[in-house]
């Protein structure tokens, strides 16, 4: 090939990896935008339909087991049958969810539709996907690339939220998924028209290793062998309890921010602070650990997240403003920073084409851990009166969720991890 010919083609793959980065962010801010706005439309149904805030809080939590749930099937499916049947399912799925809702004459609808069908589809343009297809084109700057993708979790929901928040009270909760479903019906035709046999192909950046890991025959762990694989439950368990400690924190912050004295509008909007914070986290994030390494940028996570929690219970001892502006800070900053390491984690030690089906199971630890921690958090504050026993168990699953990273070497210096085979016996 000639050298305009090659130079060409290193044009061309910069440009297909942008497109990637872009759809993987844009479906990721999509999905993570639809899934909170259920936050506003809490109260409107509740007053519709005169249910308890017990039967309105349940529907979120139905979609974030669903998701959990779901996450591996998504990977699977896009296994088997590609990027755009996969993708377009999604955004079929959570179309059809928002009209049906908006339909609704019963609670249990709700469940259906949002906390289960819309879930299945968020979970097939979520995250799982978004990392097998930047682990295509990223191979050397794969964190980087992860946290930019990862704050659209962030970005989301702060501008979805609001803007489903204007639209209830200018038209109502119906008209509002009626107008969502539109928006969805629109993405339906960008999505079919995307070029996903060249976004999903193995190519990468110029200078960069072809193929994933190096390896164009696309080898790698299955996902039956990767579960046995002591990596794979260093990486679940972190992120369970990752999941698990944040959901204890994230679901008391405003309440108990008002039984503690402050004003509803200071505690929310300390919280909306702490989610802004958590974006510029998150790209920070993939920046600071393609910089100094994976494994002391998560360590350096989990203890801005721990000393977060720890703000957050000497407040319920001392109203001081200091401990409330350190918690925003360091707990916003390091909010959802451990998800962009894991994902390039996975990318690198389970490679193939199992590798979306391995990621969707670990991320599906994750939200597992969320529900627990989301009703615990409620449990212990029910059974004793107070705040505090919640963020002490959250605290000290935040250093569990650490101890994979302090004791794991691969985690230092990740490469992918082979199958077994008679002249590697060891990796059986």
């Amino acid at each position: 090939m000639s050298e305009s010919g090659v130079g060409g083609a290193g044009r061309e793959n910069r440009r297909l990896a942008l497109l990637a980065l872009i759809a993987a962010f844009g479906f990721i801010f999509i999905s993570r935008g639809i899934a909170d706005s259920w936050m506003v439309f809490l109260l409107p149904v509740e007053q519709d339909f005169g249910a308890t805030r017990q039967q309105t809080a349940g529907v979120y939590s139905t979609y974030m087991l669903t998701t959990g749930v779901s996450a591996p099937l998504a990977g699977l499916i896009l296994r088997q049958f590609g990027a755009r049947v996969n993708y377009a399912l999604g955004v079929l799925l959570i179309g059809c969810a928002l009209f049906l809702a908006a339909r609704s004459t019963a609670m249990v609808e709700f469940y259906l539709y949002i906390g289960i069908l819309a879930s299945m589809g968020i979970s097939a343009i979520g995250i799982v996907p978004a990392s097998a297809l930047i682990g295509r084109w990223y191979r050397h700057r794969m964190s980087v690339a992860m946290g930019v993708a990862y704050s659209g979790l962030g970005m989301g929901s702060l501008l979805v939220v609001p803007l489903a928040q204007w639209w209830i009270e200018w038209q109502g909760w119906r008209s509002t998924y009626m107008a969502m479903g539109w928006c969805v019906a629109v993405l339906l035709v960008v999505t079919m028209a995307l070029p996903w046999h060249r976004l999903a192909g193995a190519a990468s950046l110029p200078g960069q290793p072809s193929g994933r890991g190096g390896d164009p025959a696309g080898g790698g762990l299955t996902l039956r062998q990767a579960l046995r694989r002591p990596e794979f439950l260093g990486l679940a368990l972190s992120f369970t309890f990752t999941g698990f400690s944040m959901y204890m924190v994230i679901v008391q912050v405003v309440p108990f921010l008002v039984e503690s004295g402050y004003a509803p509008l200071k505690a929310a909007t300390a919280f909306g602070l702490a989610g802004m914070l958590s974006v510029g986290g998150v790209i920070s994030t993939g920046w600071l650990s393609h910089r100094f390494g994976l494994r002391p940028i998560a360590l350096l996570s989990f203890a801005c997240t721990f000393l977060g929690i720890f703000c957050l219970l000497s407040l319920s001892y001392f109203r001081f403003e200091w401990l409330l502006a350190c918690f925003v800070g360091i707990f916003g900053i390091a909010q959802g920073a451990p998800g962009p390491i894991v994902a390039t984690l996975s990318n690198r030690l389970f490679t193939g084409a199992s590798a979306p089906a391995i990621y969707g199971v670990i991320y599906a630890c994750s939200n597992i851990g969320a529900g627990i921690g989301a009703w615990g958090a409620g449990y212990l504050h029910d059974a004793s009166a107070s705040y505090r026993p919640a963020l002490l168990v959250a605290a000290a699953g935040i250093v569990v969720a650490a101890l994979p990273f302090l004791l794991q070497h691969a985690f230092r210096a990740p490469v992918a991890i082979r199958p077994a085979s008679p002249s590697n016996p060891e990796m059986s």
